[in-house]
């Protein structure tokens, strides 16, 4: 892990501290993406079934959840059913109580301007599976969308290597009302959501996280005419941890550990003016790691990880919000005011106690957050990414009568004649 004295370095310096490890532009991925894309586009269900067969080992499947479901109640500990039930009362009433509110405004006298919220008709979730199967992450996406009101959920995720569905997402899925998942994975489960293929439908938006090709896949047919809307940018996980002197070094380093052990490309950062915490977290690093089941993965990423001194509290929260991290941890006593400076964060986890894992799992939030500092702009899944909104104007006949007069003034400075005369017609029958 990298030590850096921030109070020494430049602004060329700094900005190289939290620049995010460079990931090769890849020509080859991305017309590897786009050839797929297209052939799903044009070729429909043939074209994905092809495409699944030579890169997941199967053709796509929808797979009703309840067997595979009832197969992980029998199979797995009644602690294990306990927590994932937990998770999804938890992460339902985050979500339920954090919808939308329509207001009004009477902006004149008899003009009434609203704004209201519809859920989007159909929506598109990716769920990672393969070595992994992250059936967390279909609670995090679909929970919200229920809440939402969204009226029809696709679920897909790659296969098993017998072709099937994991039992741990069935039964995610059965939480979520969801009866059936598509077993079909990468670039080409992105496009048949995009465009339909066979009896997957296609979709409005598409939400979730993914690898490479999937990332790639979603931002191009986005940007296709006729293409969904997206949830948001996506890059390998990372955190930031902001530490006082007060921190259990053991436990900041299991923090940073457990981010670490993703993806080699994922990345951590601990923030401190405590020059002796920090020494004692690179210790409790190095104990820890050699104790992990993914430890090779960890260690690379600890290779490019970053340890960053500061000269107080204040200065650590804006080396944060400069690099606007996926998960904050504020790893101090009171954490209350430096919450209030915190601007550019994906989720925060504020206090001794709070911890990355629970905001993972079972906290209430979505774990599915903007990476890449993309948290300067975007939000992370909430019922919101569900929804959209729309406004609504009711006009008194008194109240155009008023407005239309300067309305069609505006309209003929902008050169815009009929636009004009549109409003000069809400006058049709007024006295002169």
């Amino acid at each position: 892990m990298k030590r850096l004295d921030w109070t020494r370095m430049d602004a060329a310096a700094r900005a190289a501290a939290l620049a995010r490890p460079e990931r090769r532009s890849d020509a080859a991925l991305r017309a590897a993406v786009r050839a797929i894309v297209e052939d799903v586009r044009a070729g429909g269900w043939d074209a994905l079934a092809a495409h699944a067969r030579r890169l997941d080992g199967a053709e796509p499947r929808r797979v009703p959840v309840a067997g595979p479901a009832a197969e992980a109640r029998r199979t797995l500990p009644a602690a294990d059913l306990d927590a994932i039930a937990l998770a999804r009362a938890n992460i339902a009433a985050f979500h339920e109580n954090g919808l939308p509110a329509a207001h009004e405004v009477e902006t004149q006298p008899g003009l009434v301007v609203r704004k209201v919220w519809r859920p989007i008709d159909r929506v598109g979730l990716y769920v990672p599976g393969g070595a992994t199967p992250l059936f967390s992450t279909l609670l995090m996406l679909a929970l919200p969308a229920r809440a939402a009101g969204v009226r029809e959920i696709v679920a897909v995720t790659p296969p098993r290597p017998d072709g099937g569905l994991d039992p741990a997402i069935a039964l995610a899925a059965e939480h979520c009302g969801i009866e059936a998942v598509w077993t079909a994975g990468g670039a080409q489960a992105i496009a048949a959501l995009a465009f339909g293929a066979g009896a997957i439908p296609r979709v409005d938006k598409i939400c979730g996280p993914g690898n490479a090709y999937v990332a790639e896949a979603k931002t191009l047919v986005a940007s296709l005419p006729g293409g969904p809307a997206i949830d948001m940018p996506a890059g390998p996980s990372e955190l930031l941890v902001i530490a006082d002197g007060g921190a259990d070094s053991e436990v900041v380093a299991a923090d940073l550990l457990s981010q670490a052990e993703h993806d080699p490309s994922a990345q951590v950062l601990l923030v401190t003016p405590d020059a002796a915490l920090a020494d004692a977290v690179a210790a409790a690093l190095a104990a820890q790691l050699p104790a992990l089941p993914r430890r090779d993965i960890a260690a690379a990423t600890l290779e490019a990880a970053r340890l960053i001194l500061v000269p107080d509290l204040a200065a650590a929260v804006e080396v944060a919000n400069l690099y606007a991290p996926e998960h904050l941890s504020l790893a101090v006593a009171d954490p209350a005011p430096l919450l209030d400076a915190v601007r550019n964060a994906g989720a925060v986890f504020a206090g001794y106690k709070a911890a990355e894992t629970f905001g993972d799992y079972l906290a209430g939030s979505s774990h599915v957050l903007p990476t890449d500092g993309a948290a300067r702009a975007w939000s992370g899944i909430s019922a919101y990414s569900f929804m959209k909104a729309m406004t609504v104007q009711t006009v008194s006949p008194a109240a155009a009568a008023r407005l239309a007069r300067p309305a069609a003034a505006l309209a003929r400075l902008e050169g815009l004649e009929a636009h004009a005369r549109a409003a000069d017609l809400r006058l049709k029958g007024e006295a002169a």
